[in-house]
């Protein structure tokens, strides 16, 4: 068995460090995200999220914290993580194919004003391209965080936060760092 070196932690932990620092020439695309979202849930609109594998435990860890809280006591925020469902999910993978796991659910539970945000390393994700349609098609407001150059996703919200990182887990990581000024600016707006 092959050891880690010290070389590759400390490889690993450089590649993150640049990954979020890139978030610093995103300033201005994270407010406006932020406040898109606060606008919808101070209007009495709710957030849809969804992603695929990594992506899904982001997507679902900013639902949690709006319907929950982040850091202050407020009142419970309207979120729903669509990756979270498994009986939808399964079911409507296995009557319509797995491309309409998030379009189909929109379909059902997105109404004009809410927010759809959208995780994705790739931005090429079949199903999450079909759910933006489908948001869009539902007059909701669509927040991309994107990875690499974005995918066929970039162009597709009304707001797209691409990370221009080359490694996954590195994209990831800097999206939980959005995530988590998104949820301050939230909480700063309630």
């Amino acid at each position: 068995m092959q050891k880690f070196s010290d070389n590759q932690i400390e490889s690993c932990i450089q590649n993150s460090m640049k990954a979020i620092e890139l978030l610093l020439e995103k300033k201005d695309l994270i407010k406006n995200a932020g406040d898109m979202i606060a606008n919808a849930l101070t209007s009495g609109n709710k957030i849809i999220t969804a992603g695929n594998g990594g992506s899904a435990a982001e997507a679902l860890h900013l639902s949690e914290e709006l319907i929950g809280r982040y850091k202050y006591e407020r009142p419970s925020l309207a979120a729903l993580c669509l990756s979270a469902d498994c009986t939808a999910i399964t079911c409507i993978a296995n009557d319509y194919g797995f491309e309409s796991v998030y379009s189909r659910q929109i379909e059902g539970l997105g109404r004009k004003g809410d927010v759809f945000v959208a995780f994705s390393t790739s931005g090429n994700s079949k199903n999450l391209i079909k759910a933006v349609t489908a948001a869009k098609n539902a007059d909701m407001k669509v927040i991309n965080l994107l990875g690499k150059d974005g995918g066929q996703m970039n162009g597709t919200g009304d707001c797209d936060i691409i990370v221009p990182a080359p490694n996954t887990e590195n994209v990831q990581e800097a999206h939980q760092v959005i995530l988590h000024i998104l949820l301050e600016i939230v909480e700063a707006s309630i």
